[in-house]
């Protein structure tokens, strides 16, 4: 399954990647962040692994961040695997004036287990969805620094 979606971050692109490539800032759009753990590789550098940590209803889900390409403020591309699913990334980032970026973000979901593979073929609609939510969570806090780590 492959899908976009944009946005417009009212940001100038240089001020909306220091905020998207901190690490330290993932908890405030992304819902459910528990944690960011470097693992190998240089930090930063395509190659670089890294595990993550959610908190998604009762359960916590680890995934495998892997930096594919990292060529700010244009792109950066990553993979992430968790159980059952395998995700690309790739999230390029376009300046539309000196005060507005637009952010276009490439998803392709890969289902390795048969429950993934029903999900994904009866839920399409959630993935697209939780990808949308992140991009407009990362927008309230760029913008106005709402932060979902307070909800």
């Amino acid at each position: 399954m492959k899908y976009q979606h944009e946005i417009l971050i009212n940001l100038p692109r240089e001020e909306l990647i220091k905020k998207f490539d901190n690490p330290d800032n993932m908890k405030h759009w992304q819902r459910g962040f528990i944690s960011f753990n470097h693992e190998s590789g240089e930090p930063g550098k395509p190659g670089a692994k890294s595990k993550l940590k959610y908190k998604m209803g009762k359960r916590e889900i680890e995934m495998t961040e892997t930096i594919k390409k990292r060529n700010l403020p244009e792109e950066f591309h990553g993979t992430y695997e968790a159980k059952g699913v395998f995700n690309l990334q790739e999230n390029y980032f376009k300046i539309i004036d000196d005060n507005t970026t637009k952010w276009v973000s490439v998803s392709e979901f890969k289902f390795t287990t048969f429950t993934m593979k029903i999900m994904g073929a009866l839920m399409p609609g959630a993935f697209k969805k939780q990808s949308y939510k992140y991009m407009t969570d990362f927008k309230n806090f760029a913008e106005k620094g709402i932060s979902v780590a307070d909800a």
